[in-house]
């Protein structure tokens, strides 16, 4: 049920944890919409609030698919009750998913849910080095398989051929809409997606190896229903709404002031390159702390 006196969204995003979805919602800030982030699904008690765009944020990276899929699906559900016109499923950009899902998955049953005939999946985020050429992930030059993400201790990433990855976790058809028909432009790319479409595609991964192809994607897509990927193509999705008319002059975030006094890092990493840096930090005389969650609970 819309929350009585709201205005209604336009834009909603369900995202796969709190990290990715406040990321994203920085993203759509400084596009220019009035965004609020949510952590988990909001309850009857949920706070008013007037927003371009709302973010839920998940934790369905590594649970069972079924489990993930239901918690979508919930989201989903609410968020299209607040109005929103589109939604997009965030996830991160390097793609962490097992041969189960859970990226697959989620995105097939919002397929279904919202009746879509095609949605993209790209996690290309140029900015921080993920590109995506011929459908192959590439983390700062380097095929992913090739970079720390391969010894991810939940979410190893193996095969940087991300059309043999979605096609291991979903029934769907998955196809490819490569760099040539991105560089050409939106209706290349849209031509081509519709083409994936009528040849029984349900999923396409798109490259991108640069902003400017972000924005590409994001014109190509502008009244799909489902939309999936990184924060990065979500960088061109305000623009869409502005050019319709339908944002206020361009919103900034409320300034914050400057912290002050000691701080404190916490990492609740396993990787390899967080080891690392904790491991950098003690040997510099950094004070470290390990903690049991489970004993402080």
């Amino acid at each position: 049920m819309m929350i009585e006196g709201d205005m209604k969204i336009l834009l909603g995003c369900i995202a796969d944890d709190f990290t990715g979805a406040t990321d994203l919602a920085n993203t759509l800030v400084a596009g220019g919409m009035r965004t609020i982030q949510f952590a988990g699904i909001p309850g009857g008690n949920a706070p008013s609030f007037d927003a371009d765009a709302a973010v839920i944020a998940l934790k369905i990276r590594t649970c069972p698919p079924a489990e993930a899929i239901q918690q979508a699906l919930s989201a989903l559900k609410w968020l299209k009750a607040q109005g929103a016109e589109q939604i997009f499923f965030k996830y991160c950009s390097t793609f962490d998913s097992t041969d189960k899902g859970n990226i697959g998955p989620v995105a097939e049953a919002l397929l279904a849910a919202l009746d879509a005939k095609i949605a993209i999946a790209c996690p290309a985020f140029p900015a921080t080095g993920r590109t995506v050429y011929q459908g192959y992930l590439f983390v700062n030059g380097r095929l992913i398989s090739q970079s720390p993400m391969r010894d991810h201790p939940l979410t190893p990433m193996r095969d940087p051929d991300l059309v043999e990855v979605l096609a291991r976790q979903t029934s769907l058809p998955a196809g490819l809409a490569p760099y040539s028909e991105v560089e050409a432009g939106a209706k290349a790319l849209r031509a081509r997606l519709d083409e994936l479409y009528k040849t029984g595609h349900r999923l396409a991964i798109v490259d991108a190896l640069n902003d400017a192809h972000l924005r590409t994607i994001a014109k190509a897509v502008s009244d799909m229903p489902l939309v999936t990927g990184g924060s990065g193509v979500a960088t061109g999705l305000p623009d869409n709404f502005a050019t319709k008319g339908l944002l206020p002059e361009k919103a900034g975030a409320a300034g914050l002031p400057p912290a002050t006094g000691f701080a404190v890092v916490l990492s609740g990493s396993c990787s390899k390159a967080t080891r690392a840096q904790v491991k950098n930090a003690k040997e510099r005389g950094w004070p470290v702390f390990e903690l049991d969650p489970l004993a402080l609970a």
